[in-house]
Formats: structure tokens, sequence, C-alpha cells
């Protein structure tokens, strides 16, 4: 009887061990995927640099820039809840950036892209 039971438990032993490599495999993956998908799609320096360059110059930018300087990574990164704020304000708000038509505003996509960055971790 106790030759039976010790079969049966190194047979039930047997059998389950090859599930837990499975499970382990599928944990693996999973965690594999994760770290992919959490990877920052926008960056400063290759998306919203250009951006910041055409848009917010000369009023952000060193030499004839009089206004707060926004031409480095450091900068925007720092007050990026503020450039959020003002570019996404209607036209006519006397707050919205760019000021009173001195450089065309920032489209629907540009935009997207600030607020993605803000939202991914703001990788420079």
């Amino acid at each position: 009887m106790q030759t039976k039971n010790l079969f049966l438990t190194g047979a039930a032993l047997l059998l389950t061990l090859p599930l837990q490599f499975c499970t382990a495999s599928k944990s693996a993956t999973k965690t594999t995927e994760e770290t992919t998908t959490t990877e920052p799609t926008v960056s400063y320096s290759r998306d919203l640099a250009p951006i910041m360059e055409a848009k917010c110059t000369p009023c952000h930018f060193p030499e004839t820039g009089k206004k707060k300087l926004l031409n480095t990574y450091a900068a925007v990164s720092e007050s990026s809840d503020y450039i959020l704020f003002r570019i996404q304000l209607p036209e006519d708000d006397p707050e919205f950036m760019p000021f009173k038509g001195k450089k065309p505003a920032l489209t629907p996509e540009e935009v997207q892209l600030f607020v993605q960055w803000a939202a991914e971790g703001k990788a420079e």
C-alpha cells in the first residue's frame, strides 16, 4: 500500500513539473511584452525640439528672445505643464501661444505630440 502511494505521489509530481515551466514561460513573455510597450514613443530631441524652434522663435530662443527661454530640454521639461496649457487654449484667448499670430498655431498633431510626450514621462 505504501509503495502504491509513493508511486502515485511520484507520478503526480512528474506530471505537474512541465506545467510549472509553461507558467514560467508565459510569465517571462508577459514581462517582456510589458517592457516593450512602456517605452516612450515621443522624445524631445527628435519630435519636440523642431516644433519649438519652428513655432517659438524668436521670442523664446536666445539672442532675440525676450521671454522665458525654451530652447533646451530642461527648460521645456520644467515648463511643460504651462506650455501644454497655453498651446491648448482657444486661439482668441490672450494667453494662447504662439502669441498674436507671430507664428502659426501648432497643429492638432503637434499638440498631441506634446501631450503624449508629457504622458510618457518626457523622454529627452
